[in-house]
């Protein structure tokens, strides 16, 4: 997943505030720190508001500098002084909203509520600032002749686009409720987002008796002892709700009460009706989210959003998901008979249940494919693994990353890479946090310190929750997880390797459904029998994964793919239901969901990936856009037939890939990117072949 941090007017995102000048704050000025790395050692709570006021102060300034230059507005004193007008609100919140998500605490949620609505109001009194948008306007309507290389004019389309889609063209009116619905929004979805992680960490699911552990690996036991240890309740095991945690539970234990008492907690977040609950608030979201759809011309959110993305509307997205639903469901239909098969040779009696999905895949994978997740987690050290993704970068791009030891972090369990290209110049600094803890929101992100522009270096870092060290057991991914971790790193070498010379259009700026690509074709990389070699090697011996594993790995590759499409497809079409409605009067979010995935045929073993009280994606930017993971999946399949047909390292094939496509960030329209590339539009075929569709 992509998170964008650092928010500019292009992409027409609210900006963010705060106030108080002190001589000490390290935010006032450029970190002088080297490589300008964030100064983790000396960044203070009392900081951040600060530097957001005073951000918005300079960023005023700047503008009003622009609508007072007397000169003839042009693409350099208008749109690129725009670009550029906020160095101090880049600086803080690019640390800051990373940190609400990576390492956050009460009163660092406090803040960012408190921060919502002034942020909000900041970015609406940029875009529609009349003053401002006509000097823009000049200049976009004389973009013809002003003979503008196509990275300027694709910013040029981007920021007038921006202006237009925050209301600029409104009248007074409906720019006076247009500010109050951003606002209501902005506070809205920090509550979100709140409520699920108290979720997450308010479920504890303590075992005392041995015999409740049957089927557990001897390592998740450990591991569950040691954090009950932490929580004060030694001599128990804990289980949560963390996909480390939870995940394994579903897959290895025999206790079934107990696994429909983990999976139930976990798809009835926000949905419990008590201080967490999202039920009011999702509906208020989508709610505003309409009238602010209508405010701005569109007939629903849906089409508001995706005006600005690849696949341009509605129609053409209902099309493709509903599409891929008639191949994917027959798939988890026949999975779930499979299942159920599995289950009636226990002679119990039982019915498969969404529960039991996990569990019996498991049984299943190791009656027909000889395999289970023990036997190769061994072999999936995470050093090890992250070393593997970083040889694969360097026999594709010719970079090394070195470790760096003396970078100021904000959490023990950080790592920083310099990142180095072939001829020794410096790329970028590059972070990683990878380990689940309290303070930190699940899943995992890519997200940006500073971004690319012209000779300014990124600093990138990714995110995630996997399996946390264990006594003398270092960590072991399961095949999901190194997977997860070849993805954020393709995210993290869109932002590394970019060269564009205005932030607006560098790096992983690009259009929603365009973002994926990068970081799902290096996932393809991640299970390929010469990659395997290079990097799974057993944690205790040393020794190579063996071929009869790798042989393993790849016959069950479509393994369970019907259920992992349909769920996500699900999520992805929920997503648009409640985007597509045109009107929200009375509606109950769970009841209509029920309804929406009723009409589906989506079978009872089955939820959505993502349900509507817990689906953080859509408040965090995918709104309308969760399909763009299986948009990009269309992509990424096709793209890696050119590296399959030509050599997984070949050398032209990868140079053509960096520099059309991870090098070019948003400077042209990402299907003539793409086709630069490739040569051809994409193929749907590479995709169904790859999830066992056809």
């Amino acid at each position: 997943m992509f998170k964008r941090s650092i928010l500019i007017l292009a992409a027409s995102c609210m900006m963010y505030s705060c106030a108080t000048q002190t001589e000490s704050n390290p935010f006032l000025t450029e970190f002088q720190t080297p490589n300008g790395v964030p100064p983790f050692d000396k960044i203070k709570l009392e900081h951040y508001e600060p530097a957001f006021l005073k951000g918005i102060e300079e960023q005023n300034t700047n503008i009003q500098a622009i609508i007072d230059n007397a000169e003839v507005p042009n693409f350099e004193n208008v749109i690129v002084a725009l670009d550029n007008s906020s160095p101090i609100l880049n600086r803080v919140s690019a640390i800051f909203f990373n940190m609400t998500d990576a390492e956050t605490s009460d009163a660092l949620n406090e803040l960012s509520i408190k921060l919502a609505p002034v942020l909000s109001e900041h970015g609406d009194n940029i875009s529609l600032n009349q003053e401002l948008f006509n000097k823009v306007k000049a200049v976009y309507q004389k973009k013809d002749s002003l003979g503008l290389t196509t990275e300027q004019q694709r910013l040029l389309d981007k920021t007038y686009k921006g202006f237009v889609r925050s209301g600029a063209n409104l009248s007074a009116e409906k720019q006076a409720r247009l500010r109050e619905v951003n606002k209501l929004l902005s506070t809205l979805g920090i509550t979100f987002s709140n409520n699920i992680l108290n979720e997450n960490n308010e479920f504890m699911l303590f075992v005392d008796k041995q015999e409740d552990l049957a089927g557990l690996p001897e390592w998740f036991c450990q591991s569950a002892a040691e954090e009950a240890k932490a929580a004060g309740q030694e001599g128990k095991w804990l289980f949560t709700l963390h996909n480390a945690s939870r995940i394994p539970f579903l897959q290895y234990s025999a206790n079934r009460p107990l696994r429909e008492k983990i999976y139930k907690a976990y798809i009835n977040r926000g949905n419990n009706n008590d201080k967490n609950d999202n039920k009011k608030i999702i509906t208020d979201i989508v709610s505003l989210r309409l009238e602010k759809a209508r405010l701005l011309g569109f007939d629903c959110y849906s089409n508001f959003v995706l005006d600005n993305t690849m696949a341009k509307n509605s129609t053409t997205v209902m099309e493709f998901l509903n599409n891929l639903w008639g191949y994917a469901l027959p798939k988890a239909k026949a999975e779930a008979a499979e299942l159920q098969k599995l289950m009636d040779k226990e002679g119990k009696g039982e019915k498969l249940e969404a529960w039991d999905w996990w569990y019996y895949t498991e049984k299943l994978r190791k009656e027909k494919y000889d395999l289970e997740e023990d036997q190769i987690k061994p072999y999936f050290k995470l050093e090890n693994v992250r070393e593997g993704a970083f040889a694969v970068a360097n026999k594709l791009y010719g970079i090394t990353l070195t470790k760096l030891n003396d970078i100021p972090v904000y959490h023990p369990d950080v790592e920083v890479f310099e990142v180095k290209d072939a001829d020794g110049s410096q790329l970028g600094i590059f972070y990683v946090d990878y380990f689940p803890r309290p303070g930190k929101s699940g899943g995992a992100w890519m997200s940006n310190y500073r971004e690319q522009k012209g000779g300014i270096r990124p600093l990138v870092c990714n995110v995630a929750s996997f399996t946390k060290p264990v006594g003398d057991t270092p960590s072991l991914l399961t095949m999901d997880e190194v997977e997860t971790l070849f993805h954020e790193f393709g995210h993290g070498l869109h932002g590394l390797l970019t060269k564009c010379n205005y932030l607006g259009v560098s790096g992983t700026n690009v259009v929603r459904d365009f973002v994926e690509l990068p970081s799902q074709i290096n996932e393809h990389w991640a299970t390929e029998p010469e990659v395997l070699k290079m990097y799974a090697k057993h944690y205790q011996t040393g020794e190579v994964i063996p071929d009869n594993l790798i042989e393993k790995i790849l016959k069950q590759k479509t393994f369970n793919q019907g259920f992992m499409t349909t769920e996500l497809l699900a999520a992805a079409i929920l997503d648009m239901n409640l985007h597509n409605l045109t009107d929200t009067k009375d509606i109950d979010v769970v009841a209509y969901e029920k309804e929406a995935m009723d009409k589906l045929g989506l079978i009872s073993e089955i939820v959505p990936r993502y349900r509507t009280t817990y689906f953080n994606h859509i408040i965090g930017g995918y709104a309308a856009g969760y399909y763009s993971y299986l948009w990009a999946n269309v992509l990424d399949n096709d793209a890696f037939e050119a590296f399959k047909e030509h050599g997984i390292f070949d050398k032209t094939t990868a140079d053509l890939f960096r520099h059309n496509v991870l090098e070019k960030g948003d400077s042209e329209d990402p299907m003539t990117l793409y086709k630069n590339f490739r040569g051809a539009e994409p193929q749907l075929e590479p995709m169904l072949k790859n999830r066992g569709m056809k």
